[in-house]
């Protein structure tokens, strides 16, 4: 199984969004990839926190929605579908969620961010908490050739979510990382995930300066279970790829069988 992740640095306008991950979704898709994974808020970076209420969405219909479950069934392929606003029951807050289209343009897997992101530090300020509901539900699927877990950016700072999902081949990680907490801590988390879950890591990011003023990380880039780095993008737009190696994988795992010493659950 060959798969991509998308980097993309997203505007306020929807439109222009589609239009990019279009274009890089096919690049993915020319290059082999069957299974695609677009950034955190790739449908719109707005100059306001609530400019995502304007494009949010009802689960199971929408423009967005129409777009990921097209655009599978187009290229034949896997899309989880980064992040992209859900109504919530809350109507000051929205839903940050990944939902999962298989190549015949179903939904068959949806996880809404457990984790949400809080961060203050001399100009930087956020607090995804004001517009967005937290979701409750560790998520994963199969994909055909085994387990993929579903997180997505600040998850990525708490381990227990990841062992929650059992035994996983592939973890997915659609991010925003700021350029200040990117540059400290994502390599390294992105890194020891893969290494004490004993499995493949595909992480889509941001990767440049939004029209908001944001500066995001970027370094989209794809690890294998030993922790090795098989592809990374710094900044800009595009694509990173690789294969997985389910032979690796069981290597690693019977040559050092750390998830089966596990003590405490």
């Amino acid at each position: 199984m060959k798969v991509a992740a998308i980097q993309m640095i997203s505007t306020p306008t929807l439109a222009e969004n589609l239009a990019t991950a279009t274009v890089l979704l096919q690049q993915a898709r020319d290059k082999g990839a069957e299974l695609l994974l677009l950034p955190e808020y790739w449908p719109v970076m707005g100059m306001q926190e609530t400019d995502k209420f304007t494009v949010a969405e009802q689960f199971g219909s929408g423009v967005i929605q129409e777009f990921l479950s097209d655009t599978a069934q187009r290229l034949g392929a896997w899309i989880i579908g980064g992040t992209l606003p859900l109504i919530s029951p809350n109507p000051d807050k929205v839903f940050n969620t990944s939902l999962v289209y298989n190549p015949q343009g179903e939904v068959l897997a949806r996880y809404d961010k457990i984790h949400l992101f809080g961060f203050s530090k001399a100009e930087e300020s956020y607090e995804e908490s004001r517009t967005i509901s937290a979701g409750t539900q560790v998520v994963s699927f199969d994909a055909g050739f085994g387990k993929v877990g579903l997180s997505v950016c600040y998850d990525l700072r708490f381990p227990e979510l990841y062992r929650a999902m059992g035994y996983c081949r592939l973890i997915v990680v659609p991010a925003a990382f700021t350029h200040t907490t990117g540059q400290a801590h994502w390599e390294i988390l992105l890194r020891a995930r893969a290494i004490e879950n004993q499995c493949y890591v595909l992480a889509a990011a941001q990767g440049g300066k939004h029209l908001n003023g944001r500066r995001t990380w970027g370094h989209s880039m794809l690890i294998d279970p030993w922790g090795k780095i098989i592809e990374v993008l710094d900044e800009g737009e595009g694509v990173v790829s690789g294969t997985l190696d389910l032979d690796l994988l069981q290597n690693v795992r019977a040559s050092l069988p750390a998830l089966k010493h596990r003590k405490l659950s």
